[in-house]
């Protein structure tokens, strides 16, 4: 065996040794995220669940997200409802008539927005609407498994605005035994790979400013 084919040999084990370890650590990443989903909203009582913040933001996505959201204005838990990332042909009427709740009684409280079809431009815009009305807290309502990575992006835009967290668990999604279900795992999976991306997103600009700002 040639000197050559030794070392291509070398590094193609070496190569395969990091795809291992970046795999690995991939996996228990994923396991991390995947256990450290939040199942129930804050708990009735709680001072978090009692919590009253300037605003209520949902982040559109499935119906139960909405129907929360008018439950916590209802509640009195914020005085205004924002819905990011709404589509062009939605109104505030059509939103409540598809919740089965009475226009009459909370469309004067609701704004839509209709901007943002990611996450990252829900962040952008529920920014822009909160600075408007100079509010310094927020309810955030979005699905469980969604919630790590709409803080992430949130808390990037808005730093100084305190965010209460309030997931929802859809039906549909069966996170307890999450491995045991073929589509809720592929969810967590494209989630938490998308949880990544953003993480490295932020990680850089966090590096980039000092170096901007000198």
């Amino acid at each position: 065996m040639t000197g050559s084919v030794r070392r291509c040999l070398r590094w193609l084990r070496g190569l395969a040794a990091a795809a291992g370890a970046v795999s690995l650590v991939w996996f228990a990443g994923l396991v991390w995220f995947a256990q450290t989903i939040p199942r129930d909203p804050p708990a009735a009582g709680t001072p978090e669940a009692e919590r009253h913040t300037d605003a209520i933001v949902v982040l559109t996505g499935g119906s139960e997200r909405l129907a929360v959201g008018l439950e916590l204005l209802a509640a009195g838990r914020a005085s205004k409802l924002f819905v990011s990332g709404v589509y062009h042909s939605v109104d505030v009427r059509a939103l409540l008539r598809a919740t089965r709740q009475k226009p009459a009684e909370a469309e004067c409280c609701i704004v839509l927005g209709y901007a943002a079809d990611n996450t990252v431009g829900n962040a952008a815009e529920t920014a822009t609407w909160i600075r408007a009305e100079h509010f310094t807290s927020l309810r955030l309502v979005t699905a469980n498994y969604h919630l790590r990575r709409s803080l992430l992006e949130f808390r990037q835009v808005l730093p100084d605005v305190t965010i209460v967290p309030h997931p929802v668990a859809p039906a549909n999604v069966r996170i307890a035994d999450w491995w045991l279900w073929r589509n809720t795992t592929g969810l967590i999976i494209i989630e938490y790979d998308k949880y990544l991306v953003a993480l490295i997103r932020c990680l850089i600009r966090s590096v980039r400013a000092p170096a901007e700002t000198s």
